[in-house]
């Protein structure tokens, strides 16, 4: 099982990534600004209790932050409580991505050490440049568990150089969605998926995005159908 836990809200693009963010898209919705970051009114949720039983119950997933960027610099301030929830809720598993992992290093916790065993850290990176820009800090870093993120995926991405089997848990890949939703071709999918295979990395392909290319014919794939086509292809890899 798993819930989500976004303990601020609001980000900033920072790369060829963020074009089409969905977070602005949905705020854009309700007449809100992203690029303001804002606390959240559940940011203590994993705290909280139901009379003697915990809100979250224990061996949940908490996928965390997915309105915001963990690393964001507007929260700064706020961060350090996260940390101690996440370690006060050693019984849940947390999950963040980020698109700042070089800023990660200076902002862990004094009692961090080689990791929190319960937490997962996931960088995103949508093109070539960005893969060459963020994996090395990524690899660099004291993280039990590492995952990385393709997607939106923009080009074709040679991860060869960084999918040592020890520091890297799983690979990530997925197409963009919503208006204005930029091609995510086939190809591209395979090429990541097979270099996974070669060092038994385990690899999921999670969603095809709005536009999805194969054999050089471009597919418009609804909203609600984008997952569920992803897993009908059966890319999905482990050892």
């Amino acid at each position: 099982m798993s819930v989500t836990w976004n303990p601020w809200h609001g980000c900033r693009r920072v790369s060829e990534g963020c074009r089409n963010c969905y977070v602005y898209r949905i705020d854009a919705k309700h007449g809100k600004e992203s690029a303001e970051v804002t606390l959240n009114s559940d940011f203590l949720l994993p705290l909280r209790r139901v009379r003697d039983a915990w809100k979250i119950e224990s061996g949940e997933s908490v996928y965390t932050c997915f309105s915001s960027d963990f690393l964001i610099e507007d929260a700064d301030e706020w961060r350090p409580d996260v940390w101690r929830m996440m370690r006060e809720r050693s019984d849940l598993h947390f999950i963040f991505f980020t698109k700042r992992i070089e800023r990660l290093a200076s902002l862990l916790p004094d009692d961090w050490g080689e990791g929190y065993p319960n937490v997962t850290v996931g960088c995103t990176c949508e093109n070539q440049a960005r893969a060459d820009e963020r994996l090395p800090i990524f690899l660099s870093l004291p993280l039990p568990r590492r995952v990385i993120v393709c997607e939106p995926l923009l080009g074709a991405i040679d991860l060869s150089p960084y999918l040592d089997r020890h520091l890297v848990s799983e690979v990530s890949v997925g197409g963009e969605s919503g208006d204005g939703a930029r091609v995510c071709d086939l190809d591209w999918v395979l090429g990541i998926r097979r270099a996974c295979e070669k060092a038994a990395v385990p690899f999921s392909f999670h969603q095809t995005g709005a536009r999805f290319r194969r054999n050089g014919k471009i597919y418009d794939i609804p909203r609600h159908l984008q997952h569920e086509q992803a897993k009908r292809a059966n890319l999905d890899w482990k050892k």
